[in-house]
């Protein structure tokens, strides 16, 4: 099994209270002061987000357990990018709250590339084996 360093747990928190702590900003008081019009139009977006910022405090306590939220963000911001700010870039219709977005989604792809320990992630989520599909009660104590 590989374990993960001590210096890397540190990282991967680091990380964790970053997400935390910049969400926190960005999203909760637009949550908590909203109009009608803005939630309608943005609130499963930044509900979304207000709940990946109380999963990345979790991150904090818990760095190992949490991964699975680094690989979301890795993920969400790459197929963004990918999907939406590569075609615009293309176009050149890259406005500025368009050039604000690709910068942060950018600095998260670069944060969960950096610090995601992927020798630990390649042997537990693709070498080892998955959980059965079967229920056995065995698992059942």
């Amino acid at each position: 099994m590989s374990e993960v360093s001590t210096f890397r747990l540190y990282v991967l928190r680091a990380a964790y209270l970053l997400i935390a702590v910049g969400l926190a900003f960005m999203v909760w008081p637009k949550m908590i002061q909203h109009t009608d019009a803005w939630a309608l139009k943005y609130g499963d977006t930044f509900g979304l987000l207000a709940g990946v910022q109380v999963l990345a405090m979790l991150g904090v306590r818990y760095p190992i357990k949490m991964l699975p939220l680094l690989f979301f963000e890795l993920t969400w911001k790459s197929i963004w990018l990918l999907a939406i700010a590569l075609p615009l870039w293309r176009a050149n219709q890259i406005d500025p709250g368009t050039a604000e977005s690709i910068q942060a989604c950018v600095m998260g792809v670069v944060i969960s590339v950096v610090t995601i320990p992927w020798r630990y992630a390649w042997a537990k989520f693709v070498r080892e084996s998955g959980d059965s599909w079967r229920w056995s009660t065995r698992n059942t104590q």
